[in-house]
């Protein structure tokens, strides 16, 4: 229970502190220790946590979350409807980029062509691929046409980053990510390529300020070390502990524990093409087999929840009710039997160690002990990345994985891992195509949660992708650093305090 009250006692600890003073400067410089270094810091090219929490704070988007989960201003100040599918945005006038030039309505219309653009190839393009114009009426104001209604139009604009035009135009993809100018609290300084990612506060940012003149974001893979660190006091916040190095962070008195159970979901990617998860038998098998619920108690420490569908209890779309098949070996064992020695093929279960490997190697035996021939191969996670997103004839057999995508709601995740028009699914159903597209164009909160109702049903049945859990995510932190998680997993630098003199 103690470990469990944590996160209650934190957010009591970071709401009485918000009123608190803060010195000219926290302290010199905050370190903050992630898994892996960004797969890249050019921010329409990659979205993997561990390049979005460090270019999210050297760009400014064209909207955003508060603390409280709202969708909230931030380079446009205001917005209306035009029509179902035209909006308009005011953009504001006081910004400018790292290189001194102003940000105007050009650059949101360049950023939101650029990242709609199929030739561009982003990985975010199913995010905003309803966008089909946008221009700049002036300096300060855009009209964004979507395809037909588009509800989930604003929640998807908060991850929407606002890169200069006229630095992107003159410079290639590479440079542009080696040397990234934004508008945001942070400027980028210096990336040490497998080592760590330097930042400078942004003296002249519009916004509100960061309270550290240097940031510092290293890759430290081994969860170990990362404890280490914050124990010695070289660390002061780091993300992705496990129950264990959490329990073991508490012990010791050295800092404290912060998780928060958020829109991230984690499941058993099965790619539906080839053999023999192309027999429906044996997907139900998987499904059988799977313990979800001894994977969240004696492997995670129960801060993660189980889950029977695509979507987390934080989002919309979630919806009450949903049953994947019951945990059961012996239906599984069955299942394997009856298809024969076709169930023998070796099973590849693509990973990568910015996951928890015990989960990895939980599934493993799971699936191994009811007659499945399931074999483990790691990669990096910029690999990872692009193999999972390489299409249905090359997408790996299986995978774990986990999914956020920022803007807590269905079609974040739902369009991306499951509509045959993404790189990201290896199904074609055209029933999931046809609920997920209506989803998409409908104003009726009612219609959609229905439609995602349909798209969970057919996954439930169908086992195209197995729903694990609810996903938590753990941060530790030195004990004066002031910083309350979000569901959605952002890491605002300029969100955070420091409590020490």
């Amino acid at each position: 229970m103690r470990l469990k009250n944590v996160l209650l006692a934190a957010m009591l600890a970071a709401s009485s502190l918000a009123t608190t003073p803060f010195a000219a400067y926290a302290k010199d410089q905050l370190v903050v220790d992630f898994i892996a270094e960004p797969s890249s810091l050019d921010p329409h090219v990659q979205w993997n946590t561990d390049s979005f929490n460090v270019y999210r704070n050297i760009f400014d988007n064209l909207l955003t979350r508060d603390d409280k989960g709202e969708i909230s201003p931030q380079i446009a100040t205001e917005w209306k409807y035009l029509n179902d599918t035209e909006i308009e945005f005011k953009i504001r006038g006081d910004v400018k980029f790292h290189d001194g030039t102003p940000l105007t309505a050009e650059d949101v219309v360049f950023s939101i062509k650029r990242i709609t653009d199929p030739g561009f190839g982003s990985p975010q393009l199913g995010q905003f691929n309803q966008i089909s114009d946008a221009v700049a009426k002036d300096t300060t104001t855009v009209v964004v046409t979507t395809k037909g209604p588009y509800p989930v139009l604003l929640a998807q604009l908060t991850k929407l980053s606002i890169v200069p035009k006229h630095v992107v135009e003159k410079v290639s993809k590479d440079e542009f990510n080696l040397k990234p100018v934004g508008s945001g609290p942070y400027k980028f300084e210096k990336w040490n390529r497998g080592v760590e990612v330097s930042l400078a506060l942004n003296e002249d940012y519009w916004g509100e300020k960061g309270k550290f003149p240097k940031v510092a974001f290293r890759a430290v893979p081994d969860g170990s070390t990362r404890i280490a660190n914050l124990q010695s006091g070289t660390t002061d916040l780091a993300s992705n502990l496990n129950n264990d190095l959490a329990a073991q962070l508490e012990a010791s008195g050295q800092g404290k524990v912060l998780p928060v159970r958020g829109e991230r979901i984690a499941f058993f990617s099965l790619n539906v093409n080839k053999a023999p998860l192309n027999d429906k038998r044996i997907r139900l098998a998987i499904a059988h087999a799977i313990d979800k619920q001894g994977i969240v108690e004696g492997i995670l420490g129960g801060f993660d929840a189980p889950i029977d569908e695509l979507t987390a209890p934080v989002s919309f779309g979630y919806v009450e009710g949903i049953k994947a098949p019951e945990y059961s070996p012996e239906k599984a064992k069955a299942l394997v039997a009856e298809v024969g020695e076709a169930a023998k093929q070796e099973i590849t279960l693509f990973t990568t160690p910015t996951y928890d490997q015990r989960v990895v190697q939980a599934l493993q035996q799971m699936l191994n002990d009811v007659g499945l021939n399931v074999s483990i191969q790691s990669t990096d996670m910029g690999n990872w990345m692009q193999q999972m997103q390489s299409g249905p004839e090359t997408i790996p057999s299986t995978a774990f994985g986990r999914w956020s995508c920022g803007c807590q709601d269905a079609d974040g995740t739902l369009y991306p891992l499951l509509h045959s028009s993404s790189k990201w699914a290896s199904i074609k159903d055209e029933r999931i195509d046809k609920a997920l597209d209506e989803a998409r164009v409908s104003i009726d909160p009612e219609k959609r949660l229905a439609l995602y109702k349909t798209v969970h049903e057919i996954v439930a049945a169908e086992n195209y992708i197995i729903p694990l859990y609810q996903a938590s995510v753990i941060y530790g932190a030195a004990k004066d650093v002031e910083f309350t998680p979000l569901p959605n997993e952002n890491l605002f630098l300029n969100r955070l305090g420091w409590s020490g003199k």
